[in-house]
This record gives structure tokens, C-alpha cells and sequence, in this order.
């Protein structure tokens, strides 16, 4: 063969190549079946989904004291300490005494035991908003008709994957 002759198998041999990459060339499967091919498409249709509007808040909440629990408890063990205080009139006056300490005491402890709750609380608000969440897509390859959904909306051809195998 001439050298002529070999360039020119070669050329054609690349151009082949070429143009099968062009149309979508073929893909590499177990038995080489698969090729990619070009549909028209027919038709795309959005597809709405809603959407929330939600936000977190945190939310504290004071916890008021119950101090009276805490003066009175506080005076019944003062009022006892104190009486063990003293004698006779002493003794009534160390009550009285121990009595009115152990209340401040007591209000003053259930003051600072009073405390708060903080947690987070998630709105979710009437505000939705519709938004795309894919297509749904005709298309026609080869006199056939197929519908897929997809993520977006692929404009007038459609690149697809074409698979081959024997019926069994």
C-alpha cells in the first residue's frame, strides 16, 4: 500500500471515531451495548413544590421564687435553734429572734434558687413560598416517546443514555 493510501485509511479511520464521539459516542458497558444518543424533547413541565418559612428563637423564661415556703421553713428552724438558746425570758427572746433570722434566711435561699429555662422553639410560619423542585420532561428518541423528571430543564434536545441487551 502507498503512503497515500495509508493516510488517507487513517484519516478516514479518524473521522469515523470522530464523528460516533460527535453523535454521542459509544459508552463502556460489560458488552459494549451502550451508546449515548440525542431525543427531541416534546415538552417540560415544572414542578412546584411549597417551602416554610421556619426560624429557631430561643425563649427564656423566668422562674419566679416561691419564697414563702422558703421564709417559713427558714423561721421554724431558726425559731427552734434559738430555743435552745437561753432561759426563761431569754429564751422566749432567742426564739423570737432565731425565728425572724432563719426567715430572712430562708427567703433569701428560695430568692436564689428562683431561676430560668432557656429553649430554643422552632415558627413555622404561614409565609411558603412555591418553589421548583424539577421537570417533568416528554421527549422523543427514535419514534418512541419517554417521560422522565429531572433536575433541570434540559432546553430542546436531550442527551440520553441508550442501553442494548437481548431479550431473554
Amino acid at each position: 500500500m502507498t503512503k497515500i493510501k495509508k493516510f488517507l485509511s487513517v484519516l478516514a479511520l479518524l473521522l469515523t471515531v470522530t464523528s460516533a464521539f460527535a453523535q454521542g459516542g459509544p459508552v463502556q458497558s460489560g458488552d459494549g451495548s451502550a451508546h449515548y444518543g440525542w431525543a427531541d424533547v416534546l415538552r417540560v413541565d415544572p414542578v412546584y413544590g411549597a417551602t416554610q418559612q421556619c426560624q429557631n428563637q430561643t425563649v427564656v423564661t423566668q422562674n419566679p421564687a416561691n419564697t414563702t415556703g422558703g421564709t417559713i421553713l427558714g423561721a421554724v428552724v431558726g425559731g427552734v435553734l434559738g430555743s435552745t438558746i437561753g432561759r426563761g425570758n431569754g429564751r422566749v427572746a432567742a426564739t423570737a429572734v432565731g425565728a425572724v433570722a432563719g426567715g430572712a434566711v430562708g427567703n433569701q435561699v428560695a430568692a436564689n434558687n428562683a431561676g430560668q429555662t432557656v429553649q430554643t422553639v422552632t415558627n413555622c410560619g404561614p409565609g411558603q413560598q412555591r418553589q421548583i423542585m424539577g421537570y417533568d420532561v416528554q421527549y422523543r428518541y427514535r419514534g418512541e416517546v419517554y417521560e422522565s423528571r429531572l433536575g433541570y430543564d434540559p432546553g430542546e434536545r436531550l442527551r440520553v443514555l441508550v442501553n442494548v441487551a437481548p431479550a431473554e
